[in-house]
């Protein structure tokens, strides 16, 4: 039901919290409060206004009932210089610039982001970024596919990567299901409209994102500390969506234990935390279902940011599916968006394990940039040299099949022809014999 009435503008300056301003503006009469982060080293931080303590939390339940939502400080500028520009004289400027009427749309099941942190590393949540439908879709397709990784397996092409240094008796991954679901240009409909929905909310390009890796966890799995990286296509950034719930007390949590210098993290209503709040305290995030989470390995500059050191904690109790993509520096080939995909479709999207030994043998042979190229030069020409074989089979047997024929043509026209000049043979013979006949006689 639509809620007329003013909307109050506020800016975080003065410190206040959240559900204070909310009180403010309520008690102003306003049907709902926009807060503008005013903040200009952080200025598109956008964080939850969430109850600092139990007082505000018994408030915020039973009296806050009208909408409020904070934007970045240049979405509050586009606001506020709505109805003027450059040439507007400031007499002439009404209502402080922002027009007349606006329209507030709940989040529902809509996309929407909320940041981490305000400083490195870049990590922000994406609200619904997955569907409960499309979650339990790429569950069912993964399903039959899982494969036990460990810190020995090398999958360059499957973005399975070692440790760099194994130490004794330390486990990196610990008992982690892994399926890559090779779509590419062969999505569905349906995968489709995932794609093109990161496209929007990340503004990150289509060609440049892998395709889905999902990892199954069960009691006792867990991902150790460690950097997204590749040797051959740097990932720029990493989106890990929860497709599935994991109750709070269940571990299993997202956690950046390393963060830069920056602000204050508080508690959001996605569930991340951060201990006390101080600037070196871990971040957790809880596994909610749809959820995305998006930190940059990369900084402005495409330099690799050792603040993003990153882990999935220990599962106590039942099963965790996370869903990765990754946002690479440089463009997915065909070889890798077409031809592989290809291969992967009769077995359902899963690429044969040929396929990864044959890679890694061209990057063994030679090197890694080199082998690399070499792998989807020979996916290009492979299939052009596979059609021409099989037409050339193809032509072969149908040229064998029509010499077959001419020859079987061939000798039934003769066969024909020796019994016709047999018959004559025989009848020329039987006159002269009938002629002798009658002179005798």
């Amino acid at each position: 039901e639509d809620v007329h009435g003013n909307m109050v503008v506020m800016t975080n300056t003065a410190g206040l919290s959240g559900v204070t301003m909310a009180k403010i503006a309520k008690e102003s009469g306003a049907a709902a409060l926009m807060v503008v982060n005013v903040d200009h080293d952080y200025p598109d931080y956008v964080y939850s206004l969430t109850p600092e303590n139990e007082e505000e939390q018994i408030y915020a339940e039973e009296e806050v009932d009208i909408p409020v939502i904070m934007v970045s400080l240049q979405s509050g500028n586009v606001l506020t210089t709505a109805t003027v520009d450059e040439h507007t004289d400031p007499k002439d400027i009404v209502n402080n610039g922002m027009p007349e009427r606006i329209r507030l749309y709940g989040g529902g099941d809509r996309p929407f982001f909320e940041d981490v942190l305000n400083h490195k590393p870049v990590v922000y949540i994406i609200h619904n970024l997955l569907t409960e439908t499309e979650c339990d879709e790429l569950i069912k397709a993964a399903e039959s596919k899982f494969d036990l990784v460990s810190d020995d397996d090398t999958n360059y092409l499957e973005h399975t990567i070692p440790p760099p240094a194994k130490q004794d008796g330390v486990v990196m991954q610990n008992n982690i299901q892994r399926a890559t679901l090779w779509r590419g240009a062969l999505n569905p409909h349906s995968g489709k409209q995932i794609e093109e929905r990161i496209e929007q909310v990340t503004g990150f390009p289509q060609d440049h994102f892998s395709d889905f890796q999902v990892n199954k966890h069960v009691a006792g799995s867990y991902h150790g500390v460690h950097y997204d990286t590749h040797p051959i296509n740097v990932p720029m950034a990493t989106i890990t969506v929860f497709l599935n719930d994991v109750d709070e007390g269940d571990g299993g949590e997202l956690v950046f234990p390393s963060p830069a210098l920056g602000g204050d993290k508080k508690r959001g209503s996605s569930g991340t935390s951060s201990g006390g709040g101080k600037d070196d305290d871990p971040v957790k995030i809880y596994p909610r279902k749809g959820i995305a989470v998006v930190h940059h390995n990369t900084d402005e500059e495409y330099q690799f940011d050792a603040s993003t050191l990153h882990a999935e904690l220990p599962l106590k109790n039942g099963v965790k599916y996370v869903a990765k993509k990754f946002i690479y520096a440089n463009p997915q080939p065909p070889s890798k968006r077409i031809v592989l995909p290809l291969i992967a479709l009769p077995f359902g999207g899963k690429l044969p394990r040929c396929v990864c030994t044959f890679y890694q043998f061209f990057l063994e042979k030679f090197g890694m940039e080199e082998g690399n190229v070499y792998f989807d030069k020979f996916c290009m020409v492979a299939p052009v040299l596979c059609l021409f074989l099989i037409a050339s089979v193809i032509t072969n047997m149908v040229k064998n099949s029509l010499t077959d024929s001419s020859s079987s043509s061939s000798s039934k026209g003769k066969t024909k022809k020796e019994s016709s000049e047999g018959k004559k043979k025989a009848a020329a013979e039987g006159k002269a014999v009938k002629k002798k006949k009658v002179k005798k006689t």
